[in-house]
């Protein structure tokens, strides 16, 4: 069985016990229907990232997976081995063709879909899932258009149906952390926030059409995995394409869409140099490589400034056509200290600041306070989470997804936080081709923000 927090405990150790109260007494049944023992799984996407979902959920005795789609044979015959290795039940795969994931939705014994797909299919698939009657698991991207996150909220509504995007580095052990001491008020009234996706994809969008990273200057037909579609966005957009890794964990931190909300944005880019350089010194590239032509939009910098209703900022940074080391670059600043982290994530990574706490103007580490504000759920869950994808954030963000269907309970984060999201992607590309213009950000809980409470790390998952 898969450990469970116990609840009292947790909110005890967690926030004071008004916030307690108001989370206790929120109404959880927004979507519900009937509790369930074991949540019957359809996977729409069994490429590299859909893998990592099955995994977990292959891990698990309350999930049983029912049908699996994708139209890349390879993948799917990788995805049906993983199921073989561990003795489960062979799951109807859906493979004939990149519409036969509406037969999986057509089935009456699922539960939830999670969506693993390319960028360009996430809405398509989500509202079909959605009106199919099935709760939804979103891996994140950004929109192609501004108008896919109202249609993803509306269809949430008229279907009663939730989806969730599942951003696992909401769920980064440091970054929980931080965030616990967000609600004890140990940073005092948060002012300003940054974060990005800051990480080297040269070798991830370029491939030999064999291996995903870093063997090769192919990509689109002659590409493998993400190679074969992900790098023709750099082709055709130049805008922040990858927000979620960034503006959910900050989000969540000043409340966005629960007494708070995004108001604007503006998004500069640089030139674009980085594909153009990689495919050129590459070894299978070179001058006479049909690829090293191509006209890539992307810039290799795109920086987007944020605005809230309640006078934050925000500063996101998209770096990843550049050679660097693997770093979001977060900065949570409050009128009582200071975190920046380092690296990916460990507790002794990054610099710290709390004045009343710290020496006078000096940075410390931050490992003995992370570890002491070490959020609960981490506490209770981390050995559940041992061998998870990404340092155990694939476990947190997957069991919460679980957890919360078969407790009839809302998702932590959901729809609103979804269209959110995604629509910074969008409103960024109009934002670099308008010069840096102000972009209004859309409401998309139509008001409702002001009254929504904060839920996300204040509950069992």
């Amino acid at each position: 069985m898969q450990p469970t927090i116990n609840r009292r405990r947790f909110i005890k150790s967690s926030v004071s016990a008004g916030a307690a109260l108001a989370i206790s007494n929120a109404p959880i049944h927004l979507f519900a229907t009937e509790k369930k023992g074991v949540v019957r799984i359809g996977i729409i996407g069994v490429g590299m990232r859909g893998q990592l979902h099955l995994e977990e959920m292959l891990k698990r005795p309350d999930v049983e997976v029912v049908g699996l789609a994708d139209p890349d044979t390879n993948m799917m015959a990788i995805a049906l081995a993983l199921v073989k290795k561990v003795g489960k039940k062979t799951p109807v795969a859906y493979s004939a063709g990149s519409h036969d994931y509406l037969q999986l939705l057509k089935r009456d014994d699922i539960d939830a879909v999670i969506v693993a797909t390319p960028w360009e299919w996430h809405a398509t698939q989500g509202i079909a899932a959605m009106k199919a009657g099935k709760i939804v698991g979103m891996e994140v991207g950004g929109a192609l258009q501004l108008q896919e996150c109202w249609d993803f909220v509306d269809t949430s509504e008229q279907t009663k149906m939730p989806i969730m995007p599942l951003e696992n580095v909401c769920y980064r052990r440091d970054i929980m952390a931080v965030h616990h001491m967000v609600k004890k008020g140990l940073f005092g009234e948060l002012l300003h926030l940054q974060g990005g996706y800051q990480h080297d994809l040269r070798g991830v969008l370029f491939n030999d059409g064999i291996t995903p990273y870093n063997s090769g200057a192919e990509f689109g037909e002659k590409g493998y995995s993400e190679a074969k579609w992900r790098t023709q966005h750099y082709i055709n957009r130049n805008g922040e394409n990858y927000p979620t890794h960034s503006l959910g964990p900050l989000g969540t931190m000043i409340d966005i869409n629960r007494g708070n909300r995004l108001t604007a944005l503006s998004s500069i880019a640089t030139k674009a140099r980085g594909l153009n350089r990689y495919l050129l010194r590459h070894p299978r590239g070179g001058a006479t490589h049909p690829n090293a032509q191509v006209k890539f939009k992307q810039g290799d910098i795109v920086t987007t400034q944020l605005q809230t209703a309640n006078g934050e900022t925000l500063v996101l940074t998209l770096d990843t056509c550049s050679p660097r080391p693997y770093n979001l670059g977060f900065r949570v600043q409050g009128t009582d200290g200071i975190w920046q982290e380092h690296q990916s994530g460990q507790f002794d990574k990054g610099m710290i600041y709390l004045e009343g706490t710290s020496k006078a103007h000096a940075w410390e580490n931050p490992a003995v306070m992370l570890e002491a504000n070490d959020h609960p759920l981490w506490k209770e869950l981390q050995a559940a989470a041992k061998n998870s994808g990404h340092g155990g954030m694939d476990f947190f963000v997957d069991n919460a997804f679980i957890e919360c269907i078969k407790r009839g309970a809302a998702f932590p984060l959901d729809v609103y936080d979804l269209a959110t999201w995604y629509a910074i992607t969008p409103l960024s590309e109009q934002s670099i081709a308008a010069g840096g213009a102000l972009q209004p950000i859309p409401d998309f809980t139509r008001g409702k923000w002001q009254v929504r409470q904060p839920v996300f790390g204040l509950g069992a998952y």
